[in-house]
C-alpha cells in the first residue's frame, strides 16, 4: 500500500479545556511511490504554544495576523476542526498530552492551585509513562526544548522523564523568578524572554541536525504567546495585530524553521510533526490575549504515515491520543498496566479509518463539568475562566456542537434521550476513575 511518510499535523486547542477549544489540526505530508515502505522509523516532533486561540492563525481566519509557515502546512496538511485539549490550563495539559492520561489519574490537577509555581513541592510521578520513554524504549533520542511546567525539583525534570536533553524554562514565563535551565542547571536568571523563542529555536535546529540518522522526538512546547508577552528585535512592532502579533508571528518564524531543517537534512519524508496548544486564548488579558474565533470561552473557562494532503478532519481528536499514535507509529508497545484516555489515531492519519474517539470528558481540576459524545455536549456546569463560582445545571444545558459550535442555544429540553444518554455515558466514565494524590498542592 501506498505511505505516507511526511507528516504534518496542525492542532490548535483554542477553549479551555472544558470547552476546550476545539481546534483545527492540519496535517501536510509527501507520499511515497506505491508500495514503497517507510525509510525508517518515523521521528516524531510535537511543538506545543501556550494560550494560542483557535483564531489565532492566518489558516484559521485570523485577519492580521501573518503565518504562513502554520498556513502552508494547513494548505499541505491534514487539518482537524474538532481537536481537543485535555485541560484548560498549564499544568495539566501538559501532563494529558504527554502521558495519554486525564490528569486526575495523575494527581497533575486541582481545586486550589491549578497549576504547579516556584514553590510547589510535586511533580509529575515517576510512575507515569511519557512518550519520551516509551520512545526511548525504541532507541528513539529524545529532547525538551521550551517550557516544561511538570515539576521544577530535580526529580521531577525532564530529564528524569525521558528526555536525554532539556533546554528551556521549568514553569510560566510570569512566574519569577523565571530561570533558564540547561539540563538539570540554571544558566539564567531571570532568562532573556524577547530571545527565548529564537534560542529555542537553534537548539531544537541543533538537536535535529545532529540526530538526522537515528529516529528522534523532539517535543518542542513555547514559552508563548503566554504573557508577559516577549518579541525579539526582529518581530517587534512588525504585526498590525500589536504585540501579541509580534509573538504569533515569530512563532510561525519557528516552525518554518523546524520544517526547513528537515527538508535541508532530506528527513522531511520521515518526519511526522504536530502543532497545537495546551489550551484556549486567556481572555482575560485583553489585547494581550488570543481569539478562540466562532467557539465559546478561554483558557480556563468551562465553556466552549499516511495522511493525505489538503485534508480537513471533522472527527474528534485530542492531545491525550497523541501517546498512543506516536507510540503505534514507532512500534512501541502501549502500556496495559494503566487506564489510557487517549486513542490511536494512525488509522485516520493512513486514510483507512475514521477517527475512533467519539467522547471527551472535561475536567476543571478534579471536577467533571462537562462531556461530549459524538456531536453533543452536555454541561453539568459552567464557570467562567477567572473569577466567579460554578453555576450547576439540573439538567445539564445541552448544545449540538455540530450545528452550533459557539454553544449559544441549549437543547436539552428538546432532546431529554440525549440527555440521558450522556449521563449514562458520564456515569460509566465516573466509575473508571480513581483519583491520585494530588500533586499541585504540595508546597516546600
Amino acid at each position: 500500500m501506498a505511505m505516507v511518510t511526511r507528516r504534518y499535523f496542525l492542532g490548535t486547542a483554542a477553549r479551555g479545556a472544558l470547552s476546550l477549544a476545539a481546534g483545527a489540526t492540519l496535517v501536510r505530508q509527501s507520499v511515497s511511490p506505491a508500495g514503497a515502505a517507510p525509510r525508517r522509523t518515523p521521528n516524531i516532533v510535537i511543538i506545543f504554544a501556550d494560550d494560542l486561540g483557535y483564531g489565532d492563525l492566518g489558516c484559521y481566519g485570523h485577519p492580521t495576523i501573518r503565518t504562513p509557515h502554520l498556513d502552508r502546512m494547513a494548505a499541505g496538511g491534514m487539518r482537524f476542526t474538532q481537536f481537543y485539549a485535555a485541560e484548560s490550563v498549564c499544568t495539566p495539559s501538559r501532563a494529558a498530552l504527554l502521558t495519554g492520561r486525564l490528569p486526575i489519574r495523575s494527581g497533575m490537577c486541582s481545586d486550589t492551585r491549578r497549576v504547579l509555581f516556584p514553590d510547589s513541592a510535586g511533580g509529575l510521578p515517576a510512575g507515569e509513562i511519557t512518550i519520551a520513554e516509551a520512545l526511548k524504549g525504541r532507541g528513539y533520542s529524545t529532547a525538551c526544548v521550551g517550557k516544561w511546567h511538570l515539576g521544577h525539583l530535580p526529580q521531577f525534570l525532564p530529564t528524569r522523564n525521558g528526555f536525554d536533553e532539556y533546554f528551556g524554562i521549568p514553569y510560566s514565563n510570569d512566574m519569577k523568578p523565571c530561570p533558564l535551565m540547561d539540563g538539570d542547571k540554571v544558566v539564567e536568571e531571570p532568562a532573556d524572554q524577547a530571545s527565548l523563542t529564537q534560542r529555542y529555536t537553534e537548539r531544537a535546529v541543533q538537536f535535529i541536525r545532529r540526530h538526522r540518522r537515528r529516529p528522534f522526538f523532539l517535543y518542542f512546547p513555547h514559552t508563548f504567546p503566554h504573557v508577559p508577552l516577549y518579541a525579539s528585535e526582529g518581530f517587534r512592532g512588525t504585526s498590525l495585530r500589536g504585540l501579541y502579533g509580534d509573538v504569533v508571528e515569530e512563532l510561525d518564524w519557528s516552525v518554518g524553521r523546524v520544517l526547513d531543517t528537515l527538508r535541508e537534512e532530506g528527513i522531511e519524508r520521515d518526519t511526522l510533526v504536530l502543532f497545537t496548544s495546551d489550551n484556549g486564548p486567556w481572555e482575560t488579558q485583553k489585547l494581550n490575549g488570543g481569539s478562540a474565533g466562532l467557539l465559546r470561552g478561554g483558557k480556563g473557562s468551562t465553556w466552549p504515515g499516511t495522511v493525505a494532503a489538503g485534508q480537513t478532519v471533522t472527527g474528534l481528536a485530542a492531545t491525550l491520543d497523541f501517546l498512543p499514535t506516536c507510540l503505534s507509529l514507532a512500534g512501541a508497545p502501549v502500556p496495559t498496566d494503566r487506564v489510557l484516555d487517549g486513542y490511536d489515531l494512525t488509522p485516520l492519519l493512513r486514510g483507512s479509518g475514521p477517527s475512533p474517539r467519539n467522547s471527551m470528558f472535561y475536567y476543571r481540576g478534579m471536577r467533571l463539568y462537562a462531556a461530549r459524545k459524538g456531536p453533543w455536549k452536555a454541561h453539568l456546569a459552567t464557570q467562567p475562566g477567572y473569577g466567579g463560582s460554578a453555576e450547576e445545571h439540573d439538567p445539564p444545558l445541552l448544545f449540538h456542537l455540530e450545528h452550533d459550535p459557539s454553544e449559544r442555544y441549549d437543547v436539552a429540553e428538546a432532546n431529554p434521550e440525549v440527555v440521558a444518554d450522556l449521563l449514562r455515558t458520564i456515569e460509566a466514565h465516573r466509575a473508571t476513575v480513581e483519583a491520585a494524590p494530588l500533586q499541585l498542592d504540595q508546597r516546600l
